[in-house]
């Protein structure tokens, strides 16, 4: 494991949470990148996460669910679990989309469920969400479990779209999972385009983040 110094400012202080190196130090690269979040330790398996955590009380943990020791769950239930008296916030960021992992994480405190596929932009979102007192899963996760437990009911009619057709295609993208750039290149636009337009859609559908976006498409454009 590797500790890095606290600075003189205040940005959120992180600590990655993963089995594979390559993986904390990818992360780190992508958080450390913005002005207002730092990393300040890493662990490579769940026990050491925990240990590491309760002795730097970071803002945030970032596990992986899949580690030797502990696994990202046990982590989860041990540092935000019921019952715990001073809790910490646990994203939970992970090759493994199984729905008990998501159901189980959620229900043992996990302020986040993300892909680790989903890209760096919904990383940086799912760490701005958390600090926000929101949680923030995966759109394709979220899109999966309103389909498992949406009632068959008799279609309603259809309400006037808010949205353009441009922005349409976006939103159906977006409930894809493809983050800003994947959504660039696959329209022939920036992602600071893209981003633009994402923004004008959540003010126009009235929601949070990119899982609310992708709630909506499933509901309206299906």
């Amino acid at each position: 494991m590797t500790i890095a110094p606290t600075g003189a400012y205040a940005p959120t202080r992180i600590l990655l949470a993963d089995d594979q190196e390559d993986i904390r130090g990818g992360f780190r690269l992508i958080l450390d990148s913005q002005p207002d979040m730092t990393v300040v330790g890493e662990a490579a398996d769940g026990a050491a996460a925990v240990d590491l955590a309760r002795e730097l009380r970071p803002d945030l943990v970032v596990a992986d669910i899949r580690m030797p020791v502990l696994d990202g769950l046990e982590v989860t239930r041990r540092l935000a679990g019921p019952g715990v008296p001073d809790p910490l916030r646990v994203l939970v960021v992970t090759t493994f989309d199984h729905d008990d992992y998501v159901r189980t994480a959620l229900r043992d405190g996990a302020c986040g469920f993300l892909l680790k596929r989903s890209g760096p932009g919904l990383l940086i979102e799912g760490v701005r969400a958390a600090m926000a007192g929101d949680v923030l899963i995966s759109p394709q996760i979220t899109v999966r479990l309103l389909r498992s437990v949406a009632a068959p009911v008799a279609p309603a009619p259809r309400e006037p779209s808010p949205l353009t057709p441009r922005e349409e295609e976006i939103t159906r993208l977006v409930a894809e999972g493809l983050t800003n750039a994947e959504i660039g290149a696959r329209l022939f636009i920036s992602p600071g385009t893209a981003k633009t337009h994402i923004a004008n859609i959540q003010a126009k559908l009235k929601v949070r983040n990119r899982v609310g976006i992708a709630a909506w498409s499933w509901e309206a454009l299906s």
